[in-house]
């Protein structure tokens, strides 16, 4: 009888301790970690600093306004969402993809360039009770106090400007406040990450528009670009740089990602690198040989996804999406993302970080699939240990401050 006494009541204190655990759940601690990193969010001025968001706006029937399914229609990025998220303000790239570095390709992606730009100010103004566009640092802050959503443009790829250096000046006055150097492939400004050396570096005619750049107070990009190309921005370039979607190369070792010495002459040029979301920037995945394979088959089917008629460009996009719901991509977690955060905060310091998503142009973690999601990024730093003043700045302070520098010295 007493052994069963005893048993009842190590089932007992079993029970309690059980009981206990419940109280002090996961799910509880990740509220309060949600209250935590919402109330951060709310006292920062948070940016994205690139989305590809606005190759959705050619497309008939969409509105930034609505709220979209990510999963089921693909955007990551609209004004509901980004009020979920506590994002208040996010860089549209204008993205024009390399072709042909002829009198007629320089053309055809001017003409695509303005096209987009048209498209960004015609969704803005459909939805001006709700966002703007922004001009300068301090626009965010105005208009995150009228409840409204700030959006900055940003070139992606230099291929518009062609030859002509006062196309900078052009796109500057379209609302432009930074330019990617150059995509996936090289043009007349650089050498980029994923090409073969040309220039080795920036052409005669990138040093030109370095320059211009700094003159006019545009943001230099160096995301894309190669690593002597990076330097040689570095040499030239009498205030800070951003990569707008750029992650750290130690943690995962891709050319367009930045390394440690890179890192240190950014941090000496006062500049920032904003964390991409893109998985394979992230994380080196593993292998995925019938997505690969249904990729590979799309882009012999679509020329590369080059020269292609907006007709054409419609079906390549409804192709690949039914291909990623076939064969759906793996991904990257926050807490790998998280790593590149930590790892630039060590070589390059807290004041030389950021966030840029690349929504919409591949960017998205298992856990962090699109901007309503952005909270559980600032949960994890506060899970490592970032302060509030950190995580602010990583959230937008950084980025302003270089956005006012180069505006501030221009001329």
């Amino acid at each position: 009888m007493r052994a069963t006494a005893i048993l009842r009541k190590m089932n007992k204190l079993l029970l309690c301790f059980c009981l206990l655990l419940l109280a002090f759940s996961p799910a509880d601690d990740d509220k309060k970690l949600y209250r935590q990193a919402m109330k951060i969010h709310k006292k920062s001025v948070t940016v994205d600093s690139h989305t590809d968001t606005p190759l959705y706006f050619t497309r008939s029937g969409f509105d930034i306004g609505t709220l979209h399914n990510a999963r089921e229609h693909g955007s990551k990025l609209d004004l509901p969402r980004m009020e979920t998220g506590g994002l208040d303000a996010v860089f549209f790239a204008v993205f024009v993809g390399q072709d042909e570095r002829s009198e007629e390709g320089n053309k055809k992606a001017f003409q695509r360039a303005s096209a987009l730009f048209d498209a960004i100010t015609a969704e803005v103004k459909k939805n001006e009770s709700k966002a703007e566009i922004a001009l300068d640092a301090g626009d965010a802050l105005k208009l995150k106090k009228e409840g409204k959503r700030a959006i900055y443009i940003g070139l992606e790829n230099g291929y518009p400007i062609g030859n002509d250096l006062s196309l900078i000046q052009y796109f500057y006055d379209r609302g432009a406040r930074y330019i990617t150097l150059c995509h996936t492939d090289n043009n007349n400004i650089c050498d980029s990450s994923t090409d073969t050396a040309e220039f080795n570096g920036l052409s005669k005619f990138g040093e030109e528009v370095v320059k211009e750049m700094n003159r006019i107070g545009m943001m230099i990009d160096v995301s894309h670009i190669s690593d002597s190309a990076f330097f040689d921005v570095i040499r030239l370039s009498k205030v800070p740089v951003i990569a707008s979607h750029s992650s750290a190369k130690a943690v995962c070792d891709h050319p367009r990602n930045l390394s440690d010495e890179m890192l240190i002459a950014l941090k000496k040029n006062g500049g920032v690198a904003q964390v991409c979301l893109l998985s394979d920037y992230v994380k080196t995945m593993p292998p995925n040989p019938q997505r690969d394979s249904a990729q590979a088959a799309l882009r012999v089917k679509y020329r590369n996804f080059k020269n292609l008629t907006d007709e054409e460009s419609a079906m390549a996009t409804t192709e690949w999406r039914a291909m990623n719901r076939q064969f759906p991509r793996n991904l990257a977690t926050v807490s790998d993302y998280v790593d590149h955060i930590d790892h630039i905060v060590k070589v390059a310091g807290i004041n030389h970080v950021g966030i840029g998503s690349d929504f919409d142009g591949g960017g998205g973690l298992e856990d962090c699939f699109d901007v309503s999601e952005f909270p559980n990024i600032t949960m994890e730093l506060l899970r490592r240990g970032y302060s509030e003043e950190d995580i602010i700045k990583i959230w937008g302070g950084n980025f302003f401050r270089v956005m006012d520098e180069v505006r501030k010295k221009a001329g």
